[in-house]
């Protein structure tokens, strides 16, 4: 299990945007999400939620770049979560380790860049075919064909454009992203194990403090825990959040005791 712990280095992401805008303020927070326990940092320089303002290519790597070169000093692995083809094409030139994109790499013309490199890439999918997330209604019964179909075409695309199937995380989407309906969200938390085995791809859940949850529950970062082991369980193999401590100590404990779970 791996552990992306969550960098928004923004405005307007939707619970903590502003925070960590400042270069110091985010470098902080950086060493405190790898001092939780984060093996990567994901960082966003650009909010995605369906409430957000556009950021234009140039601020989003002026963002970046005043404090990617100081995490590569200290060793971290990146991850840059960007949907922006210039943004992600800066991301290469600086070797980081992953690159993160809403829309699971949609614009043809940077395969070849992809190509070239060594970065693994989260190919995450989501409903809408561009932008932000907005807010749609999609029901459950027909999520997981939409997800799959979604991931056969672009999967067989980055492969034909020479990019190796085992640098591909993949990422279903969750909250917004899927739906405004949250049966929506459970639904494919549900069967992630039927995705696994259609595609033998690692899977990578990000459910921390997303709306649908919120709709379920009050309990803020309770909800987004119990989520997160829950897609552990259910065969997730990265996990994006924002408190990589709990879900760290969480998912030892669950170690611990699955010896001792009763076989069916």
């Amino acid at each position: 299990m791996k552990i992306l712990g969550i960098l928004n280095i923004t405005t307007d992401s939707f619970s903590d945007g502003g925070k960590y805008l400042a270069p110091l303020d985010a470098l902080a927070h950086a060493d405190r999400l790898l001092g939780e326990g984060a093996d990567i940092l994901d960082i966003g320089a650009a909010s995605s939620h369906p409430d957000s303002s556009p950021v234009p290519p140039q601020t989003e790597i002026a963002r970046l770049a005043a404090i990617v070169p100081a995490l590569h000093d200290l060793g971290a692995s990146l991850s840059i979560d960007s949907f922006s083809t210039p943004v992600q094409r800066w991301a290469l030139e600086q070797g980081v380790d992953y690159l993160n994109d809403i829309h699971g790499f949609a614009d043809p013309a940077l395969y070849p860049d992809l190509a070239a490199s060594s970065a693994k890439l989260i190919v995450m999918h989501m409903v809408q075919t561009e932008g932000a997330a907005t807010r749609m209604d999609v029901p459950p019964d027909q999520i997981l064909d939409r997800i799959v179909t979604f991931f056969e075409q672009r999967l067989n695309a980055l492969v034909a454009a020479g990019i190796a199937q085992d640098r591909l995380i993949l990422d279903p989407g969750m909250g917004f992203f899927l739906s405004t309906d949250p049966q929506t969200s459970l639904t494919v938390l549900g069967r992630l194990p039927e995705l696994a085995d259609v595609f033998g791809l690692p899977l990578l859940v990000s459910v921390s403090r997303k709306s649908f949850l919120k709709a379920l529950s009050r309990q803020g970062e309770d909800a987004s825990l119990a989520a997160e082991m829950f897609a552990a369980r259910q065969g997730a193999t990265y996990i994006r959040t924002h408190a990589p401590q709990p879900l760290q100590e969480g998912l030892k404990l669950l170690e611990e005791l699955e010896p001792s779970r009763p076989q069916d």
